[in-house]
């Protein structure tokens, strides 16, 4: 086929984008460690217990937001406000129910079991003794014994794995490692994309190398379009995983139809919809079957454990 005939062919175009995204992205630091602990990971929780209980379904759950550099040494980028904690509380949701939870997350958000810490714990949380010292403050201490023992024992049972990104490249590069990894598990494999993925980015061979100089004027900068690799994750690298897939938007009156549009459009198994300012009240999940509205009533982490609830029944 010649290279006009492939421009003529959406399909054809758009694989040829993501071909270049991924051929001409930074390479990923520690590529090999990491499909090693992946691997390991997904074979550990691929066996059938001893009590001939089924394997285990693992579930990749995304959190916090990517970042898209404007240099290729980065010191200035563009970033989103995800804090990572919709993707955290999910996490301990799907541990809870029998998951084995790959969590790819954003360096510095939020983490499973930290959620009812103070933003600062390290500092805030413990307190010096005769200045010799170290110890817990009562007041922090039950909040910081579950943590702790939830944490350990998640890890102690081989149901968790923490995967960290920052930027664009470094996600969507993960991402298609997991999604690959994850293909001969087939239905028993789950994608929970809660993270705030990027929409624009600046091709790495189009960025500057070193620190843009304020010197030089006002920036003019053109901002590419981030291949929809929701599409390739459902047709290529594990198409019969279950999927449910986010839509933030600050318009009210286009969320559903968009959120409609995305279910059809990627084939995903669910939409969890949200309004940027009611996304912590009430959210929508968006199936074949309908539209069902959630809302926070019952606690602070109510309306987690109800939206996790309704997607890991689905998934059953």
């Amino acid at each position: 086929m010649s290279s006009s005939s492939r421009l003529d062919d959406p399909e054809e175009s758009f694989m040829t984008e993501v071909e270049n995204f991924f051929n001409t992205a930074p390479p990923l630091k520690d590529h090999s460690v990491i499909e090693k602990k992946l691997k390991g990971f997904i074979e550990r929780n691929s066996h059938a217990s001893e009590n001939g209980v089924s394997m285990k379904r693992i579930v990749c759950v995304t959190s916090g937001g990517t970042t898209v550099p404007l240099e290729q040494r980065c010191v200035r980028y563009i970033d989103n406000f995800s804090s990572g904690h919709r993707g955290a509380a999910s996490t301990e949701c799907f541990l809870k129910a029998g998951y084995a939870v790959i969590y790819l997350h954003r360096r510095g958000t939020c983490q499973p079991y930290c959620r009812s810490l103070p933003d600062d714990p390290l500092l805030e949380c413990f307190e010096s003794v005769n200045g010799s010292s170290v110890q817990v403050q009562q007041a922090q201490a039950e909040a910081v014994r579950k943590a702790i023992a939830n944490h350990h024992a998640a890890l102690a049972a081989g149901g968790l794995l923490k995967l960290q990104f920052t930027t664009i490249f470094e996600y969507l590069q993960l991402l298609k490692m997991i999604g690959i990894a994850l293909r001969d598990r087939e239905s028993r494999a789950m994608f929970y994309l809660a993270a705030a993925v990027s929409d624009f980015y600046v091709p790495w061979e189009s960025l500057a190398e070193h620190k843009i100089q304020s010197a030089a004027g006002p920036l003019d900068m053109r901002l590419a379009q981030v291949p929809k690799m929701l599409s390739v994750l459902r047709k290529d690298w594990a198409p019969l995983a279950f999927c449910i897939s986010f839509k933030l938007e600050t318009d009210s009156h286009i969320l559903l139809e968009k959120a409609s549009t995305a279910l059809k459009k990627y084939n995903v198994h669910a939409v969890v919809a949200n309004e940027l300012v009611t996304r912590k009240e009430e959210v929508t999940v968006v199936t074949t079957h309908g539209k069902t509205c959630i809302r926070r009533e019952a606690g602070d982490d109510e309306m987690d454990r109800k939206e996790n609830e309704k997607n890991t029944n689905t998934n059953l």
